[in-house]
């Protein structure tokens, strides 16, 4: 049996995202009240332009989002419009009329979310935005509550459809980059400028709010380490699975003696572990927590129902506790506000990893072991070193060297002495190597 009083929703936005929010909502909405102890009633929708794949019926629709924020029966608002200039300030003025927000705006939270919970907070309202990360993949929920007794060591994810996409393309059918970016952006998985994608800076923003929640630190996105996949090259994909790993795009949080590690960049993972099994456009996200080992999680990261599956589950959320001290809600970034901790997030220097290196050296004698010495001088040690047959007419022979796991700051000098020498041709190819041992 349901609650009499219905929750009242404003969905803003009737995109891929907010279409299929307000279609599952309706096709499921006796199951969803079941569960939620209450139906969810969409009241108003504020889009600029209707969708005909998405049905609204008598549901009043406006032109303008902010009428939604100013609507006094509307308990939740849901912020599905993106960017972050207008969906900050009508997040902003939703908490200040007193209503709880669900989002699914990765760059609004990893940008200014601490600033949204801190007003929040002083409203006394929840903000809940567990589909900004991995799309239909419970992983904030799981991580913020599931793992709750865990101290978490580290996380590492497939958190962007479209890179994987584009790795797995290059992958299994030897393409370059260029000409699977094309097919990427026909299929409608990669934007007309993919920048975003295919740079790392959508990766960035996920990584930094499942960092703040995994180890209780402010939101701090200028600070994540952010490298894209647009210097692939499908030799190297080549020469990786030769050597039993696959190149993919990974978001890396490591707490280590030091701080916090926050990096999104192309990776070396052996071929046997799970998330190097995660293909085409699939998310997946793998934690290590001390208590539970690793789990990882694993499902669709974008499309309209499976992220609509995310902001329907922080409704229900929302509308369990409506009614709740504010001090007996879950928190927003998993930890107490007053708890978040001040360790650094290290510079990507002082990182530490392992490296796969591609250098086109003369074919003459010497110069291998002048690249040897260079590394030993800085205490960097090979874990292989493999010399391929030069191409037809070529005097330039390709070399690969595996590093042990070392100092980003020393790999930097290596390469810029290597480099130096006479008989190197052109720039060092480095991509870093992750165990991601449980």
């Amino acid at each position: 049996m349901t609650d009499l009083n219905p929750v009242r929703v404003g969905i803003c936005g009737l995109g891929t995202v907010g279409s299929g929010t307000f279609n599952v909502l309706k096709r499921n909405a006796e199951v969803i009240a079941a569960r939620a102890g209450c139906q969810i009633v969409v009241e108003q929708i504020g889009a600029r332009r209707d969708n005909a794949n998405c049905p609204t019926g008598d549901v009043d629709i406006t032109r303008d989002v902010f009428a939604v924020a100013e609507n006094p029966n509307i308990q939740i608002l849901v912020e599905l419009i993106g960017g972050t200039t207008t969906a900050r300030e009508l997040v902003l003025r939703a908490i200040n009329n007193g209503k709880h927000v669900v989002t699914a705006n990765k760059a609004l939270i990893a940008q200014y979310g601490n600033e949204i919970f801190a007003a929040a907070e002083k409203r006394g309202v929840s903000v809940a935005f567990e589909a900004a990360v991995a799309g239909g993949i419970p992983v904030i929920k799981a991580i913020r509550e599931g793992l709750a007794a865990n101290r978490i060591e580290w996380l590492a994810g497939i958190i962007n459809g479209t890179s994987n996409f584009i790795l797995t393309e290059m992958r299994e059918k030897k393409r370059p980059f260029a000409d699977v970016l094309k097919e990427a952006q026909a299929l409608g998985y990669a934007e007309a400028d993919p920048t975003f994608d295919v740079e790392g800076i959508d990766a960035s923003h996920k990584l930094m709010i499942l960092a703040s929640i995994a180890f209780g630190i402010p939101l701090q996105f200028d600070k994540v380490y952010t490298e894209g996949i647009t210097r692939i090259a499908p030799i190297d994909v080549e020469y990786a699975e030769q050597l039993g790993y696959r190149i993919k795009s990974l978001g890396i949080a490591s707490r280590v003696e030091k701080g916090i590690e926050l990096r999104v960049h192309p990776t070396l993972i052996p071929e046997k572990r799970l998330i190097a099994n995660v293909n085409g456009v699939m998310n997946a996200v793998l934690v290590k927590g001390d208590a539970m080992g690793p789990t990882l999680y694993y499902g669709p990261g974008a499309g309209s129902e499976p992220t609509a599956s995310s902001v329907i589950a922080d409704i229900v959320d929302v509308a369990r506790t409506l009614n709740a001290d504010p001090k007996h809600r879950v928190p927003y970034l998993a930890f107490q506000q007053n708890s978040l901790s001040d360790v650094p997030v290290l510079s990507i220097d002082d990182v530490v990893s392992s490296y796969y290196l591609r250098i086109s050296a003369h074919d003459k004698p010497g110069v291998l072991s002048r690249v040897a010495q260079i590394l030993s001088d800085l205490g960097i040690s090979i874990e292989a070193l493999i010399q391929k047959e030069p191409a037809p007419n070529q005097d330039h022979v390709p070399v690969i060297i595996l590093t042990n796991r070392t100092q980003e700051r020393l790999i930097d000098s290596a390469i810029a002495q290597i480099e130096a020498l006479d008989s190197i041709d052109g720039a060092v190819v480095r991509i870093r190597v992750e165990s991601l041992a449980g």
